[in-house]
C-alpha cells in the first residue's frame, strides 16, 4: 500500500518520470488496439456492399440514396438503447470533459462514439475518423488512470497520451498527433506532458504499422514540383481558403445552434436525406476524404465538375456534423481543402502549365484549409508533411497556411471550429488562470504528512501543554467546538503570546488537484483540507491554504 501511495505522490507532481512514461505507453497501446478494432469494423461493414473500400461510386444511385438513411436509423436504434443524452461525442466533448471531469469519459458516450461512428463512416456520411480517435483514445487511457485511482492531473496527462496514440494509430502520423494534442487539445507546451505524449504516439503508430503496414494515406502523391513562380498563386489560394474556412465554420455552428431545439431523430434523418440526395448524383462526395481526393486528382477534371464536388462536400459535411451524426471533422476538412486546391490548379494551369500541379495544389489546399478551420497552423503543416511523406512541401505549405490563417482570423474574426462548437453548445472548456496552474499538481504530492490526531483536545488544553506547543506536527482533534468533523488546531505565536485558531478540515480525495483544494479554501483564505485515500477516515495528510498561496506567489510548494 505504501509503495502505491509513493507512486501516486510522484505522479502528482508536474515532473517527467519513468512511471508516467510507462503508463503512457500502456494507455497508448490500449488506445491503438481499440482504434485497430474500430478501423477493421468499418472495413468489414463496407466490404459487404462496396467493391472497393470507401468508393461509393460502385453502388447504384438508389443504393447511394438509401444507405445513409439506413445508417441513420441504425445509429438511432443503438442510441435509443444507451440513451439519447449520451450521443454527445467527438473533440468538443473531450475538451469539455477535460474541463469538468479531468478527461474521464462516460462509458455510454464512448459506446455511442464507437458504434455510431462505425455505422456513419460505413454509410457514406461525410465525417472523419479523427474525432472518434480522439474520443476513444482519451477514454482508454483515462479509464486506466481512473481504475488505478491516480491523481486527476495524471489522468489528464494520460488522457492527452491516449488522444495522441489514437490519432497516430488512425493516420500513422505520430509527430502531427503530438502537435495536435498540444496545439488543439491542451493548448500548452509542458515538458512533463510532452515526453509521455510522444511515447504514446510512437506506441500507437508502431502497433498499427504491424497490422496495416507502414504506408501513409497520401504517400502515393507525386513528388512536389512547386517553384517560386507558383508562390503568388499559392498566396491567392490561401486567401480563398481563409474565406472558405470562415464560411464553413460559421454555417456549421449556425446549424448546430438552430437545430439544437429539434429532437435528435428528425435531425439525423434530415442529415441522412441530404447525404443520400447529394450522393445520388455526386457519389465522390460521400465518405471521408479519400474518395473525394482520389477523384479530384486522378484526372484533369473540369473546373465546373470540381466546383460542384466542392459545394456538395461542404454541404454534406456541414449537414452531417451540424445535425448530430457522430464522427470527426478533420477528414472531411482535408477532402474539402484538396478539392479547393485542385479547383485552383485548373485555373493556374492556363498560365503556368505543370505536370503535377493538381496534386501539388491539392496538398496546399489540405494544409491551408485545415490550418484556418482549426486555427492550428503547426498541426496542419506536420499533418500534410507526414501524410504525403515529403519534406519539400514545408516552404509552400507555410506560405498557404499563413495567408489562409491571416485572412480567416484577421479579416473575418474566424476561430477554431472546435472552440466555436463548444461555445455554441454552452459546454465549459475554459479554465481560470489560477485554476489552470493549480490543476498541474495533485494534492497527494503536496500534502503535509506530519500530523497527530487526538480524540479529545480543546484549544485551552493545547495552550497548557508546552510539549505539544513546541511540536512541529499538525495537531488535529476529532472532538472540537466546530462539530464532529476533524479540526486543525493552528498555533499562532506573536511575541511571547500564543493563541489557537481552530480550523474545521474539509475532506478531499487523494485524486484531487490543488485547484480543488484552492476552491475549498479560497472563501476563508486560511485553514487546510484533509486528504484521504479511499475512506474519509483514512487521512493521509493535509494541504494548507498557505501552501497554495506560496505556490501561486513563488511557483514552488513545500510538502
Amino acid at each position: 500500500m505504501m509503495s502505491l501511495i509513493s507512486l501516486k505522490k510522484r505522479l502528482a507532481l508536474p515532473r517527467t518520470s519513468w512511471q508516467l512514461c510507462l503508463l503512457a505507453a500502456i494507455g497508448g497501446a490500449f488506445s491503438a488496439l481499440l482504434i485497430i478494432l474500430f478501423t477493421l469494423s468499418i472495413k468489414w461493414l463496407q466490404q459487404i456492399y462496396t467493391d472497393q473500400i470507401g468508393d461509393y461510386s460502385t453502388l447504384d444511385m438508389v443504393s447511394r440514396f438509401h444507405l445513409p438513411i439506413i445508417g441513420a436509423l441504425l445509429i438511432l436504434i443503438f442510441a435509443r438503447l444507451t440513451g439519447y443524452q449520451y450521443l454527445r461525442t467527438g473533440i468538443p466533448f473531450v475538451l469539455h470533459r477535460l474541463r469538468v471531469a479531468h478527461g474521464i469519459m462516460p462509458l455510454r458516450n464512448t459506446l455511442n462514439q464507437f458504434v455510431g461512428t462505425v455505422i456513419a463512416l460505413a454509410s457514406g456520411f461525410s465525417v472523419g475518423r479523427e474525432g472518434p480517435a480522439v474520443h476513444l483514445g482519451a477514454a482508454c487511457s483515462s479509464y486506466l488512470g481512473s481504475w488505478l485511482r491516480l491523481p486527476f492531473n495524471t489522468i489528464r496527462t494520460l488522457c492527452a497520451c491516449g488522444i495522441a496514440a489514437g490519432i497516430s494509430a488512425s493516420f500513422n502520423t505520430p509527430l502531427a498527433a503530438v502537435i495536435f494534442v498540444m496545439e488543439v487539445i491542451l493548448r500548452e507546451y509542458k515538458i512533463h506532458i510532452f515526453i509521455p505524449v510522444m511515447i504514446a504516439a510512437i506506441v500507437g503508430s508502431m502497433i498499427t504499422q504491424k497490422v496495416f503496414g507502414p504506408a501513409h494515406a497520401l504517400e502515393y502523391f507525386d513528388k512536389i514540383q512547386l517553384t517560386v513562380s507558383h508562390y503568388p498563386a499559392i498566396i491567392i489560394l490561401g486567401i480563398i481558403l481563409g474565406v472558405l474556412a470562415f464560411a464553413f465554420n460559421r454555417y456549421l455552428t449556425l446549424l448546430i445552434k438552430h437545430s439544437s431545439t429539434i429532437h435528435i431523430v428528425p435531425r439525423m434523418l434530415l442529415a441522412a436525406f441530404i447525404t443520400g440526395a447529394l450522393g445520388f448524383t455526386i457519389p465522390y462526395a460521400m465518405g471521408t476524404d479519400v474518395s473525394a481526393v482520389n477523384f479530384s486528382i486522378a484526372n484533369e477534371q473540369s473546373f465546373q465538375l470540381l466546383l460542384g464536388l466542392l459545394i456538395a462536400k461542404m454541404l454534406m459535411t456541414i449537414s452531417a456534423l451540424g445535425l448530430g451524426i457522430p464522427g470527426g471533422i478533420i477528414g472531411p476538412i482535408l477532402g474539402i481543402g484538396a478539392i479547393a486546391g485542385t479547383c485552383a490548379s485548373t485555373i493556374v494551369m492556363h498560365y503556368l502549365p505543370s505536370e503535377h500541379l493538381h496534386t501539388d495544389f491539392a496538398l496546399m489546399g489540405m494544409a491551408g484549409f485545415l490550418a484556418a478551420t482549426l486555427n492550428a497552423p503547426l498541426a496542419a503543416l506536420l499533418t500534410v508533411v507526414e501524410l504525403s511523406h515529403q519534406i519539400e512541401i514545408i516552404i509552400p505549405a507555410l506560405i498557404v497556411i499563413t495567408s489562409s490563417c491571416l485572412t480567416s482570423g484577421q479579416f473575418f474574426g474566424n476561430r477554431s471550429v472546435v472552440i466555436m462548437q463548444l461555445e455554441i453548445q454552452n459546454l465549459l472548456y475554459r479554465e481560470p488562470p489560477i485554476e489552470k496552474s493549480l490543476q498541474r499538481i495533485g494534492v497527494i504530492g503536496a500534502m503535509q504528512e506530519n500530523f497527530i490526531i487526538y480524540d479529545e483536545l480543546t484549544p485551552e488544553q493545547l495552550l497548557m501543554d508546552e510539549e505539544l506547543l513546541q511540536s512541529r506536527d499538525f495537531i488535529l482533534t476529532k472532538h472540537s467546538s466546530s462539530g464532529e468533523n476533524l479540526s486543525w488546531l493552528e498555533i499562532n505565536t506573536l511575541g511571547e503570546q500564543r493563541n489557537i485558531i481552530e480550523h474545521e478540515l474539509q475532506p478531499l480525495s487523494s485524486q484531487a488537484t490543488l485547484a480543488q483544494a484552492y476552491l475549498s479554501l479560497v472563501n476563508r483564505r486560511q485553514g487546510a483540507v484533509a486528504i484521504y485515500d479511499k475512506h474519509q477516515d483514512d487521512i493521509l495528510g493535509l494541504v494548507t491554504f498557505e501552501q497554495i498561496r506560496q505556490y501561486l506567489l513563488e511557483g514552488k510548494i513545500d510538502s
